[in-house]
């Protein structure tokens, strides 16, 4: 079976959620394109979209018409070359209608797991549960006579694990797209020693055709990504705690969220990167990671605390971030959530006593819009970070440490075979979460 036969018959199970209608869409978009291509015509190209809400498949559908509309009028070119024969597609409205037309007859919503049955190609996008992935895959592997690949989204739970338990037998393999697939470039691939090459191969064709960076980790749990996240979210939520026997809970989330962000230059700080993942997400993943790890424990009773108070972060439908450790408005935060208060605590009510604790930002800084903009980042951020060490006040310590111990998390990640080298670190880090530079690198040492 080649790559366009296995792309006539596929499933994707948790479709209407959030990873799950991203993998649905490119997957969508990849199929349609085959479809038009001359050795494709008249044969038929079936994407099932399975989820239990009904309500979530109605949005799903909503979403795709929106989306590959806007896909569409990026490539009228090309879509003009596919439907030459058409001569009733006289404008390219006409073609891009036609194009977003042919798209939503293959996508099939529904709630009927057996649909996914004659399904040559699985993508599972469910919750990060072992048991209930392997449960779905098993039932779909002893029901479906075609032997078909599954290509799991999971960003925590080992891959050999789900492959013995469900008794796939190298017909399965991480495929972890990272949040939202359509716009994020990263996926990591994690294959077992059971993996099947043409598998992997075919994993490799279909990533290079979505135009994603694939970066290979070793089957660990966590991988690299989240092997990364969350042992630097549980650092920077020790360092808060730590800070808070000096000064207020609020006031040390605050600090540590700055200097992750500001001091150490990154699209997020960590409390705000762990309100976006969602708080239930981190605690699960830290959960699901920690049994598997030697010497060290990966767990957080403050996280317990937040859930305990229903305190989640996360996001809305509209993407709209959900108050988690901080309070936002229009994307801005104003608040720190104090757990022994069980309320907000605005931070202009001590910014500025957090901000002259911290002292000034050295001459050389550059937000990271900025940073991520320049041509010579290496110059620039050897030169910055000489800068923060020698200013020696409290901001610049905190960023120094915080910046070796992000260093050594990801030195320890290739000693311990997670990720095959150094630069598989960082290019997660810079790809997958929009870091300015690497984490491993000579900038604290």
């Amino acid at each position: 079976m080649n790559y366009d036969e296995r792309l006539q018959q596929v499933a994707v199970l948790g479709a209407a959620g959030k990873m799950g209608s991203g993998i649905l869409l490119l997957t969508a978009v990849e199929m349609t394109d085959l479809s038009l291509k001359p050795e494709n015509k008249g044969k038929t190209f079936v994407l099932n979209a399975i989820d239990l809400s009904d309500e979530g498949l109605a949005g799903l559908v909503d979403y795709l018409h929106i989306q590959i509309l806007k896909i569409a009028e990026k490539k009228t070119i090309w879509l003009r070359q596919m439907y030459a024969d058409r001569a009733d597609l006289i404008d390219n409205s006409d073609i891009i209608d036609q194009y977003v037309e042919d798209a939503m007859r293959i996508v099939r919503p529904t709630t009927a797991m057996e649909t996914s049955y004659r399904s040559h190609l699985v993508f599972e996008a469910v919750s990060e549960n072992k048991a209930l992935k392997v449960k779905l895959l098993q039932q779909i592997d002893s029901n479906n006579p075609n032997k078909p690949w599954f290509f799991t989204n999971t960003s925590s739970v080992p891959i050999n694990l789900i492959e013995s338990e469900a008794g796939l037998q190298g017909r399965v393999l991480g495929f972890h797209f990272y949040n939202p697939p359509a716009i994020q470039r990263l996926v990591e691939l994690i294959v077992t020693k059971e993996t099947l090459p043409e598998t992997k191969q075919f994993a490799l064709d279909y990533a290079k055709a979505l135009k994603k960076v694939v970066v290979p980790s070793n089957d660990f749990a966590g991988f690299i990504g989240n092997g990364h996240f969350m042992r630097d979210a549980l650092y920077g939520i020790n360092k808060a705690l730590e800070l808070s026997k000096e000064t207020t809970f609020a006031e040390a989330v605050y600090i540590v969220n700055k200097v992750s962000q500001d001091y150490l230059v990154r699209p997020m700080g960590i409390f705000q990167l762990i309100d976006y993942v969602g708080v239930d997400v981190v605690q699960f993943i830290m959960n699901v990671m920690n049994p598997f790890l030697k010497d060290e424990d990966l767990h957080s009773d403050l996280l317990d605390q937040m859930m305990t108070l229903g305190v989640k972060g996360g996001q809305f439908p509209s993407g709209a971030q959900k108050n988690g450790f901080l309070k936002y408005e229009k994307g801005a935060v104003v608040a720190v959530y104090d757990p022994s208060k069980g309320d907000y605590v605005d931070t202009a009510s001590f910014s500025s006593k957090c901000d002259a604790f911290l002292g000034a930002m050295p001459q050389e800084f550059k937000p990271w819009k900025s940073a991520v903009r320049l041509s010579d980042k290496e110059n620039h951020f050897t030169a910055y970070f000489v800068a923060v060490e020698n200013m020696n006040t409290a901001g610049s310590k905190l960023a120094m440490d915080y910046g070796k111990n992000s260093d050594a998390i990801g030195r320890k990640l290739v000693a311990d075979g997670v990720a095959n080298s150094e630069a598989d670190v960082n290019t997660v880090m810079l790809t997958g979460f929009f870091h300015a530079y690497g984490p491993i690198n000579s900038y604290f040492n």
